[in-house]
Formats: structure tokens, C-alpha cells, sequence
């Protein structure tokens, strides 16, 4: 195992550089930046001051060097922890994406556990009940959560607070608390803000895992090894819980590698209906201006995430079915 977790390690920094690499390239390939629309601004101006600006600008960002070099200057930044300098906000990028990254993670993860949460047991009930009428009502909550666009289920939200709780939807704190230090009514205030986003972001997740749950584990209860256990005379619940679970359950476990990215990139379009403060809509900003040093930070920490995810996914897999060995 250990061996095993060196080698991904090395394959998570190479994959890690070529993300990078190919990333920075993407972002600086069409004409134009947001700094050169500043440039032109100043060069209009025709003064001494705006060519000093100017000179120093690009100094600055090392726009007057070839692409490589500003692309070394700003990976060699990146690992002492100085992510450049975004030009649209005019200010370091660590100070624009702490919170929101923090933030980012924090409806991910819980939007992952609420999944998990809701649609295991779903899935499991639905499949030892196969055609009951609960089984049937699940399987059309399950097909409207997989029709319906998180964006629109968003809206609905806003209205419904809007129209018959006198309370606005959006954002993660109320005003009374959105620039407040960190308290204990602060805290108590993100929870009643923080389950909207939740619900909404993971209403496809969790409809696509019970689907998913249901159709493994009605699979894996006409296996062989699953009639010789109940031959034997073991409760109906070990069957289930002991031996069919724990094998239906492996492909769930495989997509949960890819689910922490999925859901940070499907809340984009429900971040900007909500104004949550999370990396989508910066994220999307820095990419419409072209501002690299911002959006290719976004990128690496996103594949950071995706790379991680997959790791622990992968572990998850040994830990629930000591048969599998890397």
C-alpha cells in the first residue's frame, strides 16, 4: 500500500504540471487580456506618466518576456504560495480565492455527504422492495431530480422564500452577519443559509445514486452467493446489509472521485442565481477577461481536488473490499 501511495503521489505532481502547463497556454492563447485593454488605455493618455505605467506593468507581469518565462515565473510563484497578481481586481490572488475556496469546499463536501445520506438508504429500500408502490414514488422523485436544472430548482427556492416566508434566498450569511467576525450566532446563521444550496446543488447527485444504488443491488441479490446465504439460513437483513451492500456499492464508491469537481462545476450557473461567495462565478469572471494568473490558480486548485478526490476514492474501495489490491 505504501508503495502504492508513492507512485500516485508522483503521478498526481506530473499530472498536476501538464494541468498547469497546458492550463496557463488555454488562457493566454486568444488575443487580448484585460491588462492590454488597460495598456491601451494609458498609450491613449500619450503622457510621460502613462509610458512609465506602462514599462512598469510590464515588468510587472512580465508581458514583455515569451510565454514560458511567464509561465515559470508564475509556477515558481505558485509553490512558495504567491499566486501572482490577478489584473481585473488589482490585487493578490491568495486574498480573492481564501474564502471562496473555503467556501467551495464547504458546499461540496456536505452537498457529498447529503447525497450519500439520503440516496443509499432510498436505493437500498428500493430495491429490496422492487414495484411496491414507495418504490415506484421513488423512481418518480428520482427521474424529476435527474429532469430538472439546478438553476431552475434555485429559483423555485427564491420564490418560495420570497412569496411565503417574507425571507430572501441567497448568499451564505444574512447582512447582519456578512462581514461579522466568526461567532457562534455567525455559525448558527450559515446553517440556515447553508441547506439551500445544499439541496439544490445535490438534488441530481443524489437522484442519479439512487438510481444507480437500486440498479446494482438488484443485480448483485440474484447472485449466486447471495441465494447460498440465504440457503444457509442467515437473516434477511445480513444478507442484505453484510454481503449485497458492500458489493453493490463499489461503483458509487468509483464515481465519488468524480463527484467532488462535477459538483464544483455544475454550481457555477447556482452560485451566480444564489450570490454564493464560492469559486464559480470568479472562476467564470477571470476566464470571460482573460485573467491568467487568477483563473489558472481556479484551475490547479480544482484539479488538486479532482486528483485528491480519485485518491480517496480509490482507498475507500480497499477499505470496504480488502479482495481489491494495488
Amino acid at each position: 500500500m505504501l508503495e502504492y501511495l508513492v507512485r500516485r503521489i508522483c503521478y498526481m505532481v506530473i499530472t498536476l504540471i501538464l494541468v498547469s502547463i497546458i492550463g496557463f497556454l488555454l488562457i493566454a492563447l486568444p488575443p487580448g487580456t484585460y491588462l492590454d485593454v488597460k495598456i491601451a488605455e494609458l498609450r491613449s493618455m500619450g503622457t510621460n506618466t502613462a509610458s512609465v505605467q506602462i514599462e512598469q506593468l510590464e515588468k510587472k507581469y512580465h508581458l514583455d518576456q515569451a510565454i514560458y518565462v511567464q509561465y515559470w515565473n508564475w509556477i515558481t510563484g505558485f509553490v512558495r504560495g504567491d499566486f501572482g497578481r490577478s489584473f481585473l481586481y488589482n490585487r493578490p490572488v491568495s486574498e480573492l480565492i481564501g474564502d471562496r475556496l473555503l467556501n467551495t469546499v464547504l458546499i461540496s463536501v456536505s452537498t457529498i455527504i447529503f447525497t450519500w445520506i439520503v440516496a443509499l438508504p432510498i436505493g437500498i429500500y428500493s430495491a429490496t422492495h422492487k414495484y411496491s408502490l414507495t418504490d415506484n414514488i421513488f423512481t418518480v422523485i428520482g427521474f424529476l431530480g435527474l429532469s430538472i436544472p439546478n438553476f431552475l430548482l434555485a429559483l423555485v427556492f427564491m420564490i418560495i422564500g420570497a412569496t411565503y416566508f417574507n425571507q430572501p434566498i441567497g448568499g451564505l450569511f444574512s447582512m447582519a452577519f456578512r462581514d461579522a467576525p466568526w461567532s457562534f450566532a455567525r455559525f448558527i446563521d450559515l446553517l440556515k443559509h447553508l441547506w439551500i444550496p445544499i439541496i439544490v446543488v445535490g438534488t441530481s447527485g443524489t437522484a442519479s445514486l439512487i438510481r444507480m444504488m437500486r440498479s446494482n443491488l438488484l443485480d448483485i441479490l440474484n447472485e449466486q452467493y447471495v441465494q447460498t446465504a440465504r440457503a444457509k439460513g442467515l437473516k434477511e437483513w445480513i444478507v442484505i446489509y453484510k454481503h449485497a451492500v458492500r458489493n453493490a456499492v463499489h461503483p458509487l464508491i468509483m464515481t465519488l472521485g468524480m463527484s467532488l469537481p462535477a459538483i464544483i462545476s455544475g454550481s457555477t450557473v447556482v452560485s451566480l442565481v444564489l450570490s454564493l461567495p464560492t469559486t464559480g462565478p470568479l472562476y467564470f469572471k477571470a476566464l470571460q477577461n482573460q485573467d491568467m494568473y487568477l483563473a489558472g490558480t481556479f484551475l490547479i486548485f480544482l484539479s488538486v481536488m479532482l486528483i485528491v478526490g480519485n485518491l480517496l476514492a480509490d482507498l475507500l474501495l480497499v477499505w470496504v473490499d480488502p479482495r481489491i489490491k494495488y
